[in-house]
């Protein structure tokens, strides 16, 4: 009779290790508990999140087990600060956080309602920017600045409804490593749009939040004229020292432009014989106290520099503070 038990007992054993084995457990299980322990198939969901492969155990660059939808937070990732933006030489202007980091939307999000699709191990892979402490610089509206309480309880800074997130992979400030990613993730524009989506421009028209449409040139800098220069006749009122400061605009391809009429575009030769960008024969500059692109610094300087609208005219308009 004890014999009996004793293998009954130890067939009961080997039924339960086989059984433990198969679902993936990797270690004792003490009685009345329950595993945790997630098994995913190997690269599941790489097509849906873009990881390459190779960046972490599941996949997505995250550790294995964290299942998209598990509810469990993600390590808590940095505030972005003030906002940036970044003029990138194939994407044009990209939204970054305080530290230069680009910031990114995911295709299988939603911006109205704003919500978030990346959960588990994606926002391992693409940590979601928190919206606590964010800010607007002044190339973005305040108001496309918001906010989304995930499914994982985070509340993700939005642009334009957008959750913003950061990529894994991006190591250091001006990085856009997770542009294109899966064909479903791509660096953020000021408005919340996809970064890239015309090819940059050598003069183009930037929607800048208290001014509206102002020109840029290729590198995202506002475009200024002077009250004492002259389109016709022809004068330079800004020479010597005054060069220090307001940089003249190099001539412009009329076959790269966007948002502004070819013929407004034309190239002067300034008495020392450097050739400058002109809209509507009026010579340009670009001011050397802005730091990023949307940066109107120099609007109403001395009450004579002025910003230049898409049809060529001077600015007058300049924001309290």
């Amino acid at each position: 009779m004890i014999n009996r038990r004793r293998a009954a007992f130890a067939a009961a054993a080997v039924a339960t290790l086989a059984l433990t084995t198969a679902c993936g457990s990797s270690g004792t299980q003490s009685a009345g508990t329950t595993t945790t322990d997630n098994v995913q198939p190997a690269g599941q969901g790489t097509s849906d999140y873009g990881s390459s492969g190779g960046v972490g155990a599941d996949g997505y660059g995250g550790q294995a087990g964290g299942a998209s939808g598990s509810g469990k937070a993600p390590k808590a990732a940095p505030s972005a600060g003030k906002l940036a933006l970044h003029q990138d030489a194939k994407l044009g202007t990209v939204v970054a956080d305080s530290k230069g980091m680009t910031l990114y939307r995911f295709d299988k999000d939603t911006p109205d309602p704003a919500k978030s699709n990346c959960n588990g191990s994606c926002a391992t892979t693409w940590p979601p920017v928190p919206a606590d402490g964010a800010t607007a610089p002044a190339g973005i509206d305040e108001s496309k600045l918001g906010s989304v309480t995930r499914a994982d309880g985070v509340k993700q800074l939005t642009i334009a409804g957008w959750p913003a997130y950061r990529y894994i992979k991006d190591t250091k400030a001006g990085d856009t490593k997770g542009q294109g990613v899966g064909g479903t993730w791509n660096a953020l524009a000021p408005d919340g749009k996809k970064a890239g989506a015309q090819e940059p421009s050598d003069v183009s028209v930037f929607n800048h939040p208290d001014l509206g449409g102002i020109l840029v040139d290729g590198k995202g800098r506002t475009l200024y004229r002077f009250n004492k220069d002259s389109a016709w006749p022809m004068k330079f009122g800004c020479n010597d020292a005054c060069l220090d400061t307001w940089k003249p605009a190099k001539p412009a391809d009329r076959s790269k432009l966007k948002g502004i009429a070819p013929k407004l575009i034309s190239t002067v030769t300034r008495p020392d014989g450097t050739r400058q960008l002109a809209v509507d024969c009026w010579p340009v500059y670009w001011f050397t106290g802005d730091e990023q692109p949307g940066d109107i610094n120099g609007q109403g300087k001395m009450g004579l520099w002025f910003a230049v609208s898409k049809q060529g005219k001077k600015i007058t308009t300049t924001p309290e503070g």
